[in-house]
């Protein structure tokens, strides 16, 4: 066709030319030509890229057409796959993995409604063991003793709802351990060991069954009532169950925890409550009673209170005609800032128990009222020491010991590099009283059968304790501990005793 329409273009050109020149020179013809020859090509060229191309779309087509149906393929044994919860080795992998998220998603709702149903619910654990050895010569039958004791304590506080806007809270504490401390020191009016838990009766020794040591429920009601809550600055207090009384009665910042500081009942608490019987409580240390108390914070970080609580005493503890001639105390309390802002608490407090036994003798079966009163301060002076002190005094009734005084001081570990280190000192002062030294030097003088104490009173008991607590980590602290104890029970015929305890303490 090129070569057809070329030349039919040559006789026209020839044709329309001037007269006499009808014939087409040679050189035309060769351009004519040659342009026909690039044409031929040109369209060979253009066939071939045709061909060409219907061949690579015609491929394409089929490739894509097998894509499609190797998803689709893929699609359907996903969906076969995630119809069954089961995992399989057959599977995509693609399934497996999203049965995994799935699994985890789920995993995660789960604990989160776990979370939203412990919401408010708090536990601890905690155990202590303590090794000690005293000499020879505070021991009655001049042998030196050892002893190693261990204790276990589980707490858990849960919401007890509310009533209105106040808010009700559970706890619950149990105790177990062996071990009753040292026994064959001369009979004094403290105790080197207060960790020590046993439980009572013969042929015990070898039993470490917990008991349930408190049971109680508080309800905390902010004032004034029908205010604000989140404005409220003031409220009341309401405890009432199984109690142990030193919660919330002669608590003390610096001397207040026998795990982790001052290892002599004398320094736990007032020693005429507690080291001196004064308190009735039941021989592990709790009694069945309520609490009422009053906290005013209209002007943090300062604030005052004041407290009642009424507890079971002698038989009472024990759930035994509880309501008869209980144990009482009130006390008030303020929280200051002295000594450029540090906090420091101080406490006073009164005291009587209806249903006391004299001398605080477990063996005489006779009941009398005994009364007292006490103070219980301490008092950050720097930010690396801490003082405190107590001081009680007997009021009504026979007891060992009328006054008792002890003081102290912790100190922490920053002077040393060791922060969470401390390095504790304590003084006590227990003055055998009138009664008592009378009761010793005449035996059974009254015929009613009273206490034979074995000895001549005199004076006061006196004694020191030095401890130092060493942070291993968060969990686990170390205590060596050193305690004199001259004049154990106010004899002056009886040896000092030195006493050397290690104590090792785990929290969770």
């Amino acid at each position: 066709m090129a070569k057809r329409t070329l030349r039919t273009l040559a006789l026209a050109l020839a044709a329309s030319g001037p007269a006499g020149a009808g014939e087409i020179s040679p050189e035309m013809l060769e351009a004519l030509q040659h342009l026909q020859d690039r044409l031929a090509r040109l369209e060979t060229r253009n066939a071939e890229l045709e061909r060409q191309l219907a061949t690579r779309k015609s491929g394409a087509d089929g490739v894509l057409e097998a894509r499609v149906q190797q998803l689709e393929s893929a699609g359907a044994k996903i969906e076969n796959a995630m119809a069954s919860d089961r995992l399989s080795q057959s599977e995509p992998e693609i399934a497996t993995r999203l049965k995994a998220v799935e699994f985890q998603a789920l995993g995660m709702k789960k604990q989160a409604r776990m979370v939203e149903a412990l919401e408010g619910i708090t536990a601890g654990v905690s155990f202590t063991t303590l090794a000690q050895h005293a000499n020879a010569g505070g021991a009655v039958n001049g042998r030196a003793e050892s002893q190693l004791s261990w204790r276990g304590d589980a707490q858990v506080s849960l919401p007890g709802g509310r009533v209105a806007q106040a808010d009700g809270k559970l706890f619950f504490h149990f105790r177990t351990g062996q071990g009753d401390g040292l026994s064959g020191l001369h009979p004094g009016f403290s105790a080197p060991n207060a960790t020590a838990f046993q439980l009572s009766g013969g042929g015990q020794a070898d039993n470490a069954s917990p008991i349930l040591a408190q049971a109680w429920y508080q309800l905390e009601v902010p004032l004034p009532l029908g205010g604000v809550k989140a404005r409220s600055r003031e409220h009341l207090e309401l405890n009432f169950g199984k109690i142990d009384p030193f919660l919330f009665f002669d608590q003390n910042a610096a001397a207040d925890d026998e795990t982790t500081r001052f290892m002599n009942l004398a320094f736990v608490h007032n020693p005429l409550l507690d080291a001196g019987g004064g308190a009735g409580l039941d021989a592990y240390g709790f009694a069945p009673g309520l609490r009422l108390a009053y906290q005013n914070n209209q002007f943090k970080p300062t604030g005052w209170g004041a407290s009642l609580g009424v507890f079971g005493a002698g038989g009472g503890a024990t759930f035994n005609d509880s309501l008869k001639r209980p144990f009482v105390i009130a006390q008030v309390e303020t929280r200051q800032r002295f000594f450029d802002g540090l906090i420091g608490n101080y406490r006073a407090y009164l005291w009587s128990n209806g249903r006391a036994t004299p001398f605080n003798n477990a063996a005489d079966t006779r009941v009398e009222t005994q009364a007292g009163w006490g103070v219980s301060l301490d008092q950050r002076v720097s930010e690396n020491l801490a003082l405190w002190g107590r001081y009680g005094q007997s009021a009504k009734g026979r007891v060992q010991f009328d006054r008792a005084l002890t003081l102290g001081a912790e100190v922490t570990g920053n002077a040393w590099g060791r922060g969470a280190d401390s390095l504790g000192l304590g003084w006590g002062w227990l003055r055998a009283s009138n009664d008592f030294k009378a009761q010793s030097a005449t035996l059974d003088a009254d015929g009613a059968g009273g206490p034979d104490f074995g000895w001549s009173a005199s004076g006061a008991e006196q004694l020191l304790e030095l401890y130092y607590r060493w942070r291993v980590n968060k969990q686990f602290e170390v205590s060596p501990d050193y305690q004199l104890i001259h004049r154990s029970g106010a004899n002056g015929a009886a040896g000092d005793a030195h006493i050397l305890g290690l104590r090792a303490q785990l929290t969770f």
